[in-house]
């Protein structure tokens, strides 16, 4: 009797303890390096970006000694696998593997925290996420998002999806163990923008659509005609030399024809200045959407979601039509726990026939059977001692472990 109550104790405290356990899709592992995403202001240039990098590398090498090398990567190859724009660069952290010859921070965590505090002091526009080299890939492979939670909100308009998207973010930031919190940029890239004055448009004789043919053939190019080379025909595309078409300044300084053959520069008969336009416009199953970045710091996925879920339902406040949706990891972990529920007890099903036709005993198979909840007690006890999270690959543990 002592005994069964003693193991009905353990099970029902190793419940309670799987409870309080939270959960993540894979273990986090130490990879012993660093990856850091620099964001830089919306709109900038390859050279910035080189600049920016070339910045940020001479800093770590010369203030943190337990950094070997940084590689910086701008850009896109010929083969786009990896679209990225030009005011991103991705940082590889190549750290000395000897921890005990560390002297600016005893652990990566806080070597990362010091990283970032410096660079924020020595940076100004550029917003810094820090991850580890493969799970980032990993995570934008499962996802196309770098970090370990997508915050996703779906909705129409550009504008509300942008300043919602800001509201989140700075709701998110006040969720304990959150870090890295970046909100998906759509808005902010500088546009050349022509306002017509169409009373002065009227009064000069000219019309929209042809002004528009003289902007776009201007910049963009137009076809003339159709040059033949043997079999092989090319369009003959006209446009302005590069060296006049580098700046607003040049748009400014164009010259339209008046039907009456006299020419008037466009800026007299517009407004041309720099607009922000959107930057990018990203859809899921044909929904536009932005999301926002979450690294989890020192706090399994799985509750970090649910908080970041209480303070969004309680605080944000959505138009009719707009929701949000949550991705990344917690999303793969959400999918993975729904199929375990129905491998798991298919397997412990499989189990017991195996018993039974081994033992040829219903008694005997029942009485070996109820080693599983033990097996598990001593599991979830282990997990909980070595301070880890329920995890995919926990699961599947235990699953060998209850067939063992």
């Amino acid at each position: 009797l002592i005994v069964i109550s003693a193991a009905v104790i353990l099970f029902l405290a190793s419940i309670f303890t799987f409870s309080r356990m939270g959960g993540e899709f894979i273990p986090q592992l130490d990879e012993g390096d660093i990856a850091m995403q620099a964001l830089l202001r919306s709109g900038s240039g390859l050279s910035e970006s080189i600049e920016q990098s070339k910045k940020i590398e001479t800093i770590l090498l010369q203030k943190f000694p337990e950094i070997e090398t940084v590689t910086a990567r701008i850009g896109v190859a010929d083969i786009p696998t990896d679209p990225m724009p030009m005011d991103i660069a991705d940082m590889y952290i190549i750290l000395n593997k000897d921890k005990d010859s560390w002297v600016s921070a005893s652990s990566k965590d806080e070597l990362i925290e010091e990283i970032q505090t410096t660079l924020n002091e020595s940076l100004v526009g550029v917003n810094l996420v820090f991850t580890q080299p493969v799970e980032l890939r990993f995570n934008e492979l499962l996802e196309g998002v770098r970090e370990d939670i997508a915050v996703k909100l779906y909705g129409e308009n550009l504008e509300i999806l942008s300043q919602k998207v800001d509201e989140m973010a700075s709701i998110i930031q006040t969720v304990s163990g959150v870090g890295d919190v970046s909100p998906e940029r759509i808005s902010g890239l500088p546009q050349m923008t022509v306002r017509y004055n169409r009373q002065k448009v009227a009064q000069y004789g000219l019309n929209i659509a042809k002004l528009n043919d003289y902007v776009s053939t201007a910049f963009a190019g137009g076809t003339a005609g159709v040059v033949f080379e043997g079999e092989r025909r090319f369009d003959l595309v006209v446009r302005f030399d590069e060296a006049n078409r580098q700046s607003i300044e040049d748009l400014r300084s164009m010259y339209i024809d008046l039907p009456s053959g006299s020419q008037v520069p466009i800026e007299e008969i517009a407004d041309i200045s720099y607009q922000p336009g959107p930057m990018q416009i990203s859809r899921d199953n044909t929904f536009r959407r932005t999301y926002v970045g979450v690294n989890a710091r020192g706090r399994d996925v799985e509750s970090v979601v649910n908080d970041i879920q209480q303070k969004l339902d309680a605080e944000l406040e959505l138009p009719a039509g707009y929701y949000i949706a949550y991705g990344g990891e917690f999303e793969n972990l959400q999918s993975a726990k729904s199929r375990l529920s129905i491998v798991v007890p298919i397997a412990l099903f499989l189990i017991f026939i195996l018993l039974y036709f081994a033992l040829n005993s219903f008694s005997q198979s029942v009485m070996i059977y109820l080693a599983i909840p033990l097996a598990a007690i001593g599991g979830i006890f282990f997990l909980a001692l070595r301070d880890m999270s329920f995890s995919i690959s926990a699961g599947v543990g235990f699953i060998v472990l209850f067939g063992v």
